[in-house]
């Protein structure tokens, strides 16, 4: 039997320290700069929540890659603070909640005029379908669609440069699985930000009704921090 000695055991635990913290050093949670053609853009995730695409995890990667369609560029992509600590350590990340911010690739150096923001707006909510009745419940309505469907559940801005809406879905229910049902809802924001098509996203997993007030709290003070962040850009 190999003994180590107090000096290589104390090297091997700072360097799985060392290792640490530099994958924590890779989640970045403070404004940063992205280019887009000829124009520099501030994005920032939202309070409690970190971008991970610094680690260079294919894990992570993949996830981001599985939000979004392949014809958009992805930006930002955070966890939660707790999310990012397990991924250090490698615990299982916990995923209730996750947020993304994507850019259509073919749009990246052009300069989207208002009227064709305005276009990209109407088909993509025409994809997602009318209102549902005001009056209506949330899981009850989402009980009657099909397992997996995102459905238009309500709007939470909508303006000449910008529109943001909540949709849900049942999540479908594993086979012969006893759990109870499962519900995602989500936040999907399209801002045109000096010229640049921006497509916000915030996750969350539906316990109660408090998911939903966090969700349009969070979406809100996220839009206005974005907004306020490129005022100062030049």
């Amino acid at each position: 039997m190999i003994r180590r000695k107090p000096l290589e055991c104390r090297g091997v635990r700072i360097l799985v320290l060392l290792a640490a913290a530099l994958v924590i050093k890779g989640a970045v949670a403070a404004p940063f700069a992205v280019q887009l053609g000829e124009t520099r853009l501030a994005l920032d995730a939202p309070p409690g929540f970190a971008d991970v695409q610094a680690t260079g995890s294919p894990r992570l990667l993949e996830l981001a890659e599985a939000l979004t369609s392949a014809s958009n560029r992805i930006l930002l992509f955070a966890l939660e603070d707790d999310d990012v600590r397990r991924f250090t350590v490698g615990d299982s990340l916990e995923l209730r909640r996750y947020v993304i911010v994507v850019t259509p690739k073919e749009l990246q150096t052009a300069r989207v005029t208002l009227a064709a923001f305005r276009g990209l707006v109407a088909d993509s909510l025409r994809e997602l379908g009318p209102l549902p009745d005001p009056k209506a419940e949330l899981r009850p309505y989402l009980d009657a669609q099909p397992r997996g469907k995102v459905s238009l559940l309500g709007e939470l801005r909508k303006e000449q440069d910008l529109v943001s809406v909540v949709k849900g879905a049942r999540l479908p229910d594993p086979p012969r699985s006893r759990e109870p049902p499962r519900y995602l809802l989500s936040s999907s924001t399209l801002m045109l930000i000096r010229g640049k098509v921006l497509n916000l996203a915030i996750y969350t997993s539906h316990n109660g009704p408090e998911d939903v007030e966090w969700l349009r709290a969070v979406t809100l003070r996220w839009i206005e921090e974005l907004q306020r962040l490129n005022l100062r850009q030049p």
